[in-house]
């Protein structure tokens, strides 16, 4: 039988940005149910880069994806939210009017239906894939010797790793893991580099001082039985080829972004972005909001900060669609005992 819920929100995506949005949004009593299709809370920051540290979150000099996902976890306990995860939103549908909206939410895996009044959306570039070097029987290595994102660095203590790719994800875990494993590898197609500037001259560092070794070429194939890795052949522009030992191998070449039911749903998409409002970040269909990765406007920054700013200001419009004869009255947590009790921080 399918599963009916009411509630003031749903909101469309578990991350940092949409776990923040239920703390704005508990502030002003506001119930919030979220979706996300991962199996677990944090977005990319939990499921991409657990453990590689961020330095740009206010407050936090460095910290890792997964502890910004444990905080911000603390942060809204007060407010319990209910979670729906390895669920997709498969249908959004508006069934009430401009002046007051309501929508019917479905899923896909369990067939939950939600009725609710307003809509967050705060689903990152939607749902992602890591792009695949076109490789011979790559797939039969993924999983035990081929892996696209770190989440336990403990994982390559002591091993041969191959890392692949010039970008930031590549330099980043290239510094990071050369620590702990056994011989670290970096291989890119050309010797420029699209990271941040400091941590490419770490890694020339590295290499100059012999700590690690740096190859330009590509992969042409992959060695070894039974699923394990044993090394990968590297071949150079003049067409030469050579043999990297390994057991592990590391591709950084991002991500494939995909919408998914997002595109069908009415808004006016740019590029699979949702164009919103700077006022209180509100698509083309009243009551429907975009946070995050997922939106744009002119200014856009893709950070996470930026997206708590976003989740505050919808918030407040919000609050107009859930209490539309309540006069917002708008609070500091620092001074207002009502606002630390329901923070359960009150004297």
């Amino acid at each position: 039988m399918t599963d009916h819920i009411e509630t003031d929100v749903v909101i469309i995506g578990a991350g940092p940005v949409g776990l923040f949005a239920v703390f704005e949004l508990g502030l002003l009593d506001i119930k919030c149910h979220l979706i996300d299709i991962l199996p677990k809370v944090g977005g990319q920051c939990a499921e991409l880069y657990p453990e590689k540290p961020i330095y740009d979150i206010p407050g936090f000099p460095m910290v890792t994806g997964q502890g910004l996902v444990d905080n911000l976890m603390a942060q809204i306990e007060p407010f319990n939210p209910t979670f729906h995860l390895n669920e997709m939103v498969e249908s959004l549908e508006s069934i009430g009017t401009p002046e007051a909206p309501l929508f019917r939410v479905r899923t896909s895996e369990n067939g939950t239906t939600f009725v609710c009044k307003s809509v967050i959306i705060a689903a990152g570039g939607g749902s992602f894939q890591p792009k695949k070097p076109p490789i011979d029987n790559i797939d039969s290595y993924e999983g035990t010797s081929v892996f696209y994102a770190v989440r336990k660095m403990e994982m390559f203590r002591n091993k041969k790793v191959l890392i692949v790719g010039g970008g930031d994800s590549a330099l980043d875990w290239t510094v990071n893991l050369q620590p702990i494993a056994k011989r670290l590898t970096l291989l890119h197609r050309r010797d420029a580099f699209r990271a941040a500037p400091h941590t490419v001259e770490k890694m020339r560092s590295l290499v100059a001082s012999g700590d690690m070794d740096l190859h330009l070429g590509q992969v042409s194939a992959l060695k070894g039985d039974n699923h394990v890795l044993e090394g990968a052949v590297i071949r150079k522009d003049d067409g030469s080829e050579h043999l990297v030992d390994c057991d592990v191998m590391l591709p950084f070449f991002g991500l494939t972004m995909k919408l998914g039911p997002i595109a069908e749903w009415g808004l006016n998409l740019h590029e699979n972005l949702i164009p919103v409002d700077t006022e209180k970040f509100e698509t083309n269909v009243p009551g429907i909001f975009a946070i995050g990765d997922i939106n744009t406007y002119p200014g856009k920054l893709k950070l996470i900060l930026s997206g708590f700013h976003e989740g505050a200001l919808a918030a407040q419009k919000v609050h107009r669609y859930v209490y539309p004869e309540k006069k917002l009255l708008f609070q500091y947590t620092t001074s207002s005992t009502s606002l630390q009790k329901k923070l359960g921080v009150a004297a």
